[in-house]
């Protein structure tokens, strides 16, 4: 039992899973962030260029609520698609922020440096050039 909670232990505080948490919690925040500005900044200027329409509460009604005096017997069943639509913006603007983030993060990191360059081998020598060399010793050693 306790090399499995070490197991555990190592896992759960490498590098990566940490790193994973913490972009997990950063990301709920700045979802609510995105969703506040589509809700109170873009939906508002969409509904004003549209005539003041609110997307949020627009809704297909399949089947009408029934109601005993003030009491809901059976609830209305509606396809909500203006929530839908504020969903889909939602995710466009979250996606582009990421975007623009990550671009910003890449643009940001030191290029690699350049692997220093070998220091140049000699050229061996030709055929021709290691024949002239034999040649020429076997003269010295003739003229001995």
């Amino acid at each position: 039992m306790k090399k499995f909670l070490n197991e555990f232990k190592d896992f759960a505080m490498k590098g990566n899973v940490v790193d994973m948490a913490v972009g997990v919690i950063i990301g709920a925040a700045f979802g609510k962030i995105v969703t506040s500005l589509v809700n109170d900044v873009i939906m508002p200027a969409i509904g004003m260029l549209t005539g003041g329409i609110n997307f949020s509460d627009h809704k297909w009604v399949i089947q009408q609520a029934v109601k005993s005096g003030e009491e809901i017997v059976t609830p209305e069943v509606a396809i909500t698609w203006g929530a839908f639509v504020q969903t889909v913006f939602d995710f466009v603007i979250i996606a582009f922020c990421i975007f623009v983030a990550i671009k910003f993060i890449n643009k940001l990191k030191r290029e690699p440096e350049p692997a220093p360059e070998a220091p140049a081998t000699p050229a061996a020598p030709t055929q021709e050039e290691l024949l002239a060399e034999i040649r020429d010793l076997l003269k010295k050693e003739v003229e001995k």
